[in-house]
C-alpha cells in the first residue's frame, strides 16, 4: 500500500490550526459584542432612571451625572436613530488611542469606544447662555470609531454613501455633558490619513475656524469631496461634528460624515 505523503499531514495540521484559530477569534468577537451590549443597556438604564429635574446652568445634565461619576473620561453621548450608533463618547487627552481598545468601564474590548479627538473641545455650559462662565465648543468636533464587521461602533457608517440612507438618517444627535445637540449631515466623503509633509487637504486637522479664510478652505473642500449634494449649506460661525472610521479604498483610508449643528 502506498504510504501517505508527509505533505498530506502538514495540510491537515494547517487546516485544524486554522479552524481552531477561527473558533477562538469568533468566540472573542462574540464575547466582546455581548459585553458591549450588556454595558450599553446598563448605561442607558442609568440615564433613564436619573432623577428628573430642570438642568442648571453649567451643571452636568442629570441623566449624565452618574455616568460621569463612574468615569470622568465620559464626555457625552452620540445617537443616530434607527441605527446601532447609540454610544457613550470618551475622551482621554493624554492618550487618544486608549479608548480605541477599551470600553466605558476601562475593560479591554476589540470594539473599543467612540472617541472624541483630543484636539476637540466638547464645551462647558450651554448655547442658551452663550457658554457664560464655561467654555464654548470647538468649531468642529471629530469623533473616531472602529469599522467593526458586526456593525458595532461605526461599522455601518459607510451606509451614508447611499443618498437615500443619508436622507433617512440625516440627523445626528450628540449630547455633551451639559446640553443636548442635533446636527444635520452636510457632506459624506472618502479620504485618508496623509503623511505630515503632504501638502493636501486634511479633514482631520480642522477643529477651529478663527477666520473666514480658514472656514472657507475647509468648507469648500468637504463640499467638493462629498459623494453627493446633501442640499444643506453652512457658513462661518456654524458648529460641526465629524464622524470618521477606517475605510479600505486606499492605504490609511477614512470614511467621513460631517454634520452642521441645527439645535
Amino acid at each position: 500500500m502506498k504510504k501517505k505523503q508527509p505533505l498530506f499531514y502538514v495540510l491537515i495540521a494547517i487546516f485544524v490550526i486554522s479552524l481552531i484559530g477561527f473558533g477562538v477569534n469568533f468566540y472573542k468577537e462574540y464575547s466582546a459584542d455581548k459585553a458591549l451590549k450588556e454595558q450599553q443597556e446598563a448605561l442607558k438604564n442609568q440615564m433613564t432612571e436619573a432623577v428628573t429635574k430642570e438642568p442648571v446652568k453649567n451643571e452636568i445634565l442629570p441623566k449624565f451625572q452618574s455616568l460621569y461619576e463612574g468615569n470622568n473620561d465620559f464626555i457625552g453621548w452620540l445617537t443616530i436613530e434607527n441605527t446601532k450608533i447609540d454610544y457613550p463618547v470618551m475622551q482621554l487627552i493624554d492618550d487618544e488611542n486608549y479608548y480605541m481598545s477599551h470600553d466605558y468601564e476601562k475593560n479591554e474590548n476589540i470594539n473599543g469606544s467612540l472617541v472624541l479627538d483630543s484636539d476637540s473641545v466638547a464645551g462647558v455650559g450651554t448655547k442658551e447662555f452663550d457658554y457664560e462662565n464655561g467654555k464654548k465648543p470647538s468649531t468642529n468636533l471629530i469623533v473616531h470609531g472602529h469599522t467593526m464587521k458586526s456593525g458595532e461602533m461605526f461599522g455601518d457608517l459607510s451606509d451614508y454613501e447611499k443618498e437615500d440612507y443619508m436622507k433617512e438618517h440625516k440627523i445626528i444627535k450628540f449630547s455633551s455633558l451639559y446640553e443636548d445637540r442635533e446636527y444635520e449631515v452636510i457632506s459624506v466623503f472618502r479620504s485618508q490619513v496623509f503623511n505630515k509633509s503632504d501638502e493636501v487637504f486634511k479633514f482631520y486637522k480642522f477643529f477651529e475656524a478663527t477666520t473666514q479664510e480658514e472656514f472657507d478652505y475647509w468648507y469648500s473642500n468637504i463640499k467638493e469631496m462629498s459623494v453627493f449634494d446633501t442640499g444643506v449649506t453652512a457658513e462661518f460661525g456654524d458648529e460641526f461634528i465629524t464622524l470618521t472610521c477606517c475605510a479600505y479604498h486606499v492605504e490609511d483610508g477614512r470614511f467621513v460624515v460631517v454634520a452642521k449643528r441645527v439645535k
